[in-house]
């Protein structure tokens, strides 16, 4: 089976997960044994109890933040400007007087006057001549000139500086305060450096998944965990052409239904929900129509996985219960479902439903009643 085709089967597959568990308080039936009902759920999605030793395992994590990378760090110190098209130079020529009175040319100490680089790379200097300077260090370019120069000063006294930088940057696009392109400088430019040049991020940015573009080559990265964690493995070392993309959070929801008092769409932005904070935004439970052991989050696998997704479930019929649920932090997309029915019961009709749902009208019929 093809990558398209097989990825189009996952995602009917997870929204008739989503499916079943809306259907479920109307599903007939008693109370039946959980664990004798798991079983036929094992081939679609992985059943995970939220549990002390569950949130533990979180808890257990060890922190975001890390250091820059050695490559990072070495690529900063090495990092030197190398000249191109459209640079503006600023060059000055001192010629000491005893040197000046031998070989014949009168005295002088000029101000840097600026000379801009070519497109092609070339610089026409008085007595040298046109010389390809592109990318060439500034100490490079002096020494060209001065070579040039020796056929008639003794020693020629030369500066070399960059007036203008205009021949390299990197672009920013999306959720940044002025999108657009930042020079390239002779100060190292990294990815903390172009978006604090942009004016910062807007607040509707998702900075939980920001692409940098570089040679055709996409690499995603979290400035959420760049700027709030302190994990400087998301930093980079910018180049010439590269291209930065902050999207906005049109993405970063969590839905929220079943037996709460305000189902919907819950947008997230940027931060990170505990599944109590969830049903608390969603006005609590429903305490005349749901039943607390099943509280469900239906989180969807990587495609590499053999699950179409995780069901983590959560009693709460003990309120200490709502303690786990403050430390287990939801995932942008997770769907939150609290039913009316007992675990048994959605446990076995969700493996019935889960083979029926095959044509893409049923899935797009989901993902609207998921939506509205």
């Amino acid at each position: 089976m093809d990558i398209p085709v097989r990825t189009t089967l996952r995602a009917f597959s997870f929204a008739a997960v989503v499916l079943a568990m809306s259907g479920c308080a109307f599903a007939p039936g008693g109370h039946m044994d959980y664990e004798a009902e798991v079983a036929p759920l094992t081939d679609q999605v992985e059943v995970t109890p939220i549990t002390p030793g569950l949130i533990s395992n979180y808890r257990a994590r060890p922190a975001q933040t890390a250091p820059a990378p050695t490559e990072l760090v070495d690529d900063i110190k090495q990092y030197v400007y190398r000249v191109g098209g459209g640079d503006i130079l600023a060059i000055n020529l001192s010629t000491p007087l005893d040197l000046a009175q031998e070989s014949g040319v009168q005295r002088q100490t000029v101000e840097a006057l600026t000379y801009i680089v070519q497109p092609d790379g070339t610089l026409f200097y008085p007595y040298v001549g046109r010389i390809n300077i592109r990318d060439m260090t500034v100490d490079e370019v002096r020494a060209a000139l001065v070579a040039g120069l020796s056929r008639y000063i003794t020693e020629p006294q030369v500066n070399v500086s960059v007036a203008q930088f205009r021949s390299k940057r990197v672009y920013l696009s999306g959720a940044v305060t002025e999108p657009g392109f930042v020079p390239v400088t002779d100060v190292p430019l990294t990815l903390i450096d172009a978006i604090s040049a942009s004016g910062g991020v807007t607040a509707l940015a998702n900075t939980h998944n920001i692409t940098l573009t570089r040679d055709g080559q996409q690499e995603h990265l979290s400035l959420y965990q760049l700027l709030q964690q302190g994990d400087m493995r998301q930093n980079r070392l910018l180049k010439d052409g590269d291209v930065i993309n902050v999207p906005v959070a049109e993405d970063q929801n969590v839905f929220v239904l079943g037996q709460v008092l305000k189902p919907g769409n819950m947008p997230v932005g940027n931060e990170r929900l505990s599944l109590t904070d969830a049903l608390s935004r969603a006005g609590g439970v429903d305490e005349d129509r749901a039943n607390p052991s099943g509280v469900f989050v239906v989180r969807e696998n990587s495609p590499e996985s053999d699950k179409l997704a995780t069901v983590f479930i959560l009693d709460i019929s003990d309120a200490t219960s709502l303690m786990l649920g403050a430390r287990f932090p939801l995932q942008p997309r997770d769907v939150v479902y609290v039913t009316a029915a007992p675990v048994s019961r959605w446990n076995r009709v969700l493996s019935q439903l889960l083979p029926s749902v095959t044509s893409t009208g049923a899935f797009v019929s989901v993902i609207d009643d998921i939506e509205d």
